[in-house]
């Protein structure tokens, strides 16, 4: 490609667009099918009788879960709606079942989007993504249910008013919104503890505890290929950011996740735009993959290669 072709080609790439009222339509189509799966694993988790329907149903609860949190992304990027105050309204709700808060998630993850590639980048789920991969980095972070048990400590800190942010300044009125959050999170908290003391807790096991066994997991393979096994240490989103081109179920499961270097580009592009720009990512970025299977495959070499030298001392030492 030519330096004037490529030129251009960047500039698509990086090119602005605000959310047209076809965008909004099929998020709010997106919305309500993961509504409709919900119900549906709702239904078969509930459901007495054969043991694997009961398990279906939490495995797609679960999966809707980590969906949700896919959509509420892009709600806290402003890319969903035309009406910006229709984020926050279906943002906050979407993060619910794994306590994730929107405007925390917002402030952390536009400041990912600032310093990507810096000492400063800090994602809000807290996968440090310079990390060696071994074996070991991996199913830590994939089972990471500490972090539900800190959100419940964020909490526990917002309603005695001891909560602080703790990633520079922020304005007083994002404080005070993610501290609302965080105290509304003690609702289904509380909820579920009183429905388990008065003997009605097997909602609360098939359609809540359980499903987080699955969700949390399927949430780190979401994420997991953003910008792991990236050039880390640069600022080009060309550089330290990945983008898979998948199929059709991998990007509407993962709201279109899988084209994160498009989303890099341009954050505030609606995530169903994003494809139009996988031809030119394709041609000038340097990490992308063409299926979720090849990505993962390239993670299980590294994890296992690093594992092994790290059970060698002195191989480690000869490398």
């Amino acid at each position: 490609m030519s330096s004037d072709a490529n030129a251009s080609a960047s500039q698509l790439l990086f090119q602005r667009v605000k959310v047209s009222a076809a965008d909004e339509r099929i998020f709010v189509i997106k919305l309500l099918a993961a509504g409709c799966l919900w119900a549906a694993g709702a239904v078969l988790a509930l459901a007495g009788g054969w043991w694997p329907v009961r398990v279906a149903g939490v495995v797609l609860v679960g999966l809707m879960y980590t969906h949700w949190v896919e959509l509420q992304h892009q709600c806290l990027h402003h890319s969903a709606f035309r009406s910006p105050r229709w984020h926050r309204l279906v943002g906050v709700p979407l993060g619910v079942p794994m306590l994730v808060s929107y405007s925390h998630y917002r402030v952390r993850h536009l400041q990912h989007h600032r310093y990507l590639g810096t000492d400063k980048d800090s994602e809000f789920f807290g996968f440090a993504t310079r990390q060696k991969l071994t074996w070991g980095v991996l199913v830590r972070e994939c089972f990471a249910f500490g972090r539900m048990g800190a959100a419940l400590m964020d909490v526990v800190r917002c309603w005695r008013g001891g909560w602080e942010y703790g990633m520079g300044q922020i304005a007083e009125a994002r404080k005070r919104e993610i501290v609302g959050e965080y105290r509304m999170f003690a609702l289904p908290v509380v909820a579920a503890v009183v429905l388990c003391t008065l003997g009605y807790g097997e909602p609360v096991l098939w359609l809540w505890l359980l499903p987080l066994l699955v969700a949390v997991p399927a949430h780190f393979l979401v994420e997991l290929p953003e910008h792991v096994l990236c050039d880390n240490w640069s600022t080009d989103v060309l550089l330290n950011t990945r983008s898979i081109t998948g199929s059709r179920f991998s990007t509407w499961f993962t709201n279109g996740n899988n084209l994160h270097i498009e989303h890099h580009a341009a954050m505030v592009v609606p995530i169903n735009r994003l494809r139009e720009r996988h031809s030119t990512t394709l041609e000038l970025a340097k990490h992308t993959s063409r299926t979720y299977p090849k990505f993962y495959w390239a993670v299980i070499k590294e994890a296992h290669a690093n594992s092994r030298v790290a059970r060698s001392p002195e191989r480690g030492a000869d490398e």
